[in-house]
């Protein structure tokens, strides 16, 4: 005797979807995995070489003062920020959270530091507008409950931005 479900299969009808890279900038609106505005501005307020107090004896890195406009109290969006040369090519980058960035007046400011294999060769700091701050689980991570849209894989040395 041989049993068989119909409607079932071992593929469940997972799928994942990556969202587009949006252009980077100096300024950028944040979006989410659909492309649609958060109604919150990223901002890099400035950037300078300089050594990191805690370990000056590495050389100059990347210091880089941010800004969230209209972000949420305690959880907000996320945005790759990189050091990036002439050509706009990362050289380094991270992810900066808006919930970490705190300033006086309730802004949400904050900084954070770059460290970069050839500081001579810093450009600028951009900002990538895809909300870094969600990735759900992926159809290859949990087939019955992953899937559905996730955030463009994050920024790396070498990428054109």
């Amino acid at each position: 005797m041989m049993l068989a479900l119909s409607g079932c299969s071992s593929h469940w009808g997972c799928t994942d979807t990556t969202a587009e890279r949006g252009e980077a900038g100096v300024r950028v609106r944040v979006e989410d995995v659909s492309g649609r505005p958060l109604g919150v501005i990223a901002e890099v307020v400035d950037w300078r070489l300089e050594p990191h107090p805690q370990v000056p004896d590495e050389g100059d890195q990347v210091h880089f003062h941010y800004r969230f406009d209209g972000a949420d109290e305690g959880s907000g969006p996320a945005v790759d920020a990189c050091a990036v040369d002439e050509e706009r090519v990362a050289l380094g980058c991270r992810t900066v959270h808006s919930a970490e960035a705190f300033g006086p007046d309730g802004d949400h400011t904050g900084d954070d530091w770059l460290a970069v294999e050839h500081p001579e060769q810093v450009a600028g700091v951009l900002l990538i507008p895809n909300d870094q701050s969600y990735h759900g689980r992926t159809c290859e991570q949990d087939v019955k409950d992953g899937g559905g849209p996730h955030p463009p894989k994050p920024a790396g040395v070498g990428d054109r931005l």
